[in-house]
C-alpha cells in the first residue's frame, strides 16, 4: 500500500539583520518616550533638575558678589580704654559695638561679629578666628586703623586696586562647579527612579517583554541626557545674564563635556541601584558615592587646599576631572582637545560603571 508523502512544516524564516536592528531601536525609542513622559509628570523632578541649581547659583552669587564691604562688625570689650578704641574705629567702615567681654565673645561665636577687641594695659588684644577669612580681614583692618590713630607712619606708599573683573570672581569659579555637581546629581538620582520601578513591580512586568537589558538601561540614561541639554543652557544663561559671567570657550565644547559627564554619572547611578531593593539602600549607596566628591572635587572651593599627598587621588575622581575641564573651557577658553585626559577619566568611570551595572542588574 502506497503511503502519502509526508509534508514537513516550513521553519519560519529568520528576520533580516536590518529588521532586527529596526526592532531594537524601535524598542529603545518607545522606552525613552515613556520615560520622558514619566519625568514630565513628576513636578519634583523638574524642580530638582532645573529650579534648584538655578536658585542655588543665584543665592550663592548674591551672597558672594563682588560688592564693596560697607561695614565690618567689630565688638569692643567694655572696660578701661574701650571708649578710645571705639572712637578710633568709628566714622569709617567699622560697625563698632561696646559690650561686656563675655557677651561680645558669645556673639562672636554665633557669627554676629568678625572681631573682638579687648583693651588692656594701654594696648589691645584681638580675638579672631583663623578659619574665617572675614575675621582675618577684620583683624588686619582694625589694626591698621588703630595703629594709624596712634601716630604710626607708613614709610612705603601703597595703594589698593580690587580685582573684580568678570572671570576672576568667586561666582565665575562657582558656576562651572555647580554645573558639574548638577550633572552628577542628575545622573546619580537616576538610581532612585530605577529602585522605585523595582518596588512598584514595574521591572517584573518589563522582564516578560522581548526587550534587551541594555536597551532598557540606555533608555533610562538617555532621558537624563536630554534633560541635561536644558540644564547646561539655563545655568550658564543665569550666570551670563545675572552676574555678567564671560563664557570664553566654545559652547559646543561645553555641550560635549556636559554630554560626557551626564552619560558617565548616569551609568554610575545605574550601578548604584542595580541590585538595591529599597529606596533607603539606594540612598545610602548614592550618598556614599557623591558626598566625597561634593567635598573634595572643588565645587565650592579649590581642591588645591588639600594636602599635596592626596591631590592625585582627588584628580582621579570623575567630578574633579569634569569640573577642571568645564572651568578650563568656560573661564580660560581652552580648546576641547586640551581636555582629553579629563574626558578620559570621566569616560572610564562611566564605561566601567555601565558594564558592571549591565552585569549585576536584576529585575526583581
Amino acid at each position: 500500500m502506497a503511503t502519502e508523502p509526508r509534508i514537513e512544516p516550513l521553519a519560519p524564516a529568520a528576520p533580516a539583520p536590518s529588521r532586527l536592528r529596526y526592532r531594537r531601536w524601535a524598542s529603545y525609542t518607545a522606552l525613552l518616550t515613556v520615560r520622558m513622559k514619566e519625568l514630565l509628570r513628576e513636578p519634583e523632578v523638574i524642580f530638582w533638575a532645573f529650579a534648584f541649581p538655578l536658585l542655588l547659583a543665584i543665592g550663592l552669587g548674591i551672597a558672594f558678589r563682588q560688592a564693596p564691604v560697607e561695614h565690618v562688625p567689630v565688638a569692643v570689650a567694655a572696660g578701661p580704654g574701650s571708649a578710645h578704641v571705639a572712637a578710633a574705629l568709628g566714622g569709617g567702615r567699622f560697625q563698632v559695638s561696646v559690650l561686656p567681654a563675655a557677651q561680645a565673645l558669645d556673639r562672636f561665636r554665633l557669627g554676629a561679629f568678625d572681631l573682638v577687641i579687648v583693651p588692656a594695659n594701654g594696648g589691645v588684644t584681638y580675638r579672631f578666628d583663623l578659619a574665617r577669612p572675614e575675621s582675618l580681614l577684620a583683624r588686619s583692618l582694625a589694626d591698621d586703623a588703630l595703629q594709624a590713630a596712634a601716630g604710626r607712619r607708613n614709610p612705603l606708599p601703597a595703594a589698593s586696586r580690587p580685582f573684580s573683573e568678570p572671570g576672576a570672581r568667586y561666582i565665575d569659579f562657582l558656576i562651572p562647579g555647580l554645573l558639574g555637581m548638577n550633572l552628577m546629581n542628575s545622573g546619580m538620582w537616576l538610581g532612585f527612579a530605577l529602585v522605585e520601578m523595582r518596588q512598584r513591580k514595574l521591572l517584573k512586568r518589563l522582564v516578560a517583554t522581548p526587550m534587551r537589558r541594555a536597551d532598557f538601561l540606555l533608555a533610562l540614561g538617555s532621558s537624563r541626557l536630554l534633560l541635561m541639554l536644558l540644564e547646561v543652557f539655563l545655568l550658564l544663561a543665569c550666570g551670563v545674564w545675572l552676574f555678567r559671567m564671560r563664557v570664553m570657550g566654545s559652547w559646543g565644547a561645553i555641550l560635549i563635556l556636559g554630554v560626557i559627564g551626564a552619560i558617565g554619572f548616569s551609568a554610575m547611578g545605574l550601578l548604584a541601584s542595580a541590585r538595591a531593593e529599597k529606596i533607603e539602600s539606594a540612598s545610602g549607596i548614592i550618598n556614599l558615592v557623591t558626598m566625597p566628591m561634593w567635598v573634595f572635587s572643588g565645587v565650592f572651593f579649590s581642591y588645591e587646599r588639600f594636602p599635596h599627598a592626596v591631590l592625585p587621588l582627588i584628580r582621579a575622581l570623575p567630578l574633579t576631572a569634569l569640573n577642571d575641564a568645564l572651568r578650563a573651557v568656560i573661564l580660560q577658553g581652552a580648546p576641547l582637545a586640551s581636555q582629553g585626559w579629563q574626558m578620559l577619566i570621566v569616560a572610564l568611570w562611566g564605561g566601567l560603571a555601565f558594564l558592571l551595572a549591565l552585569k549585576w542588574f536584576r529585575w526583581t
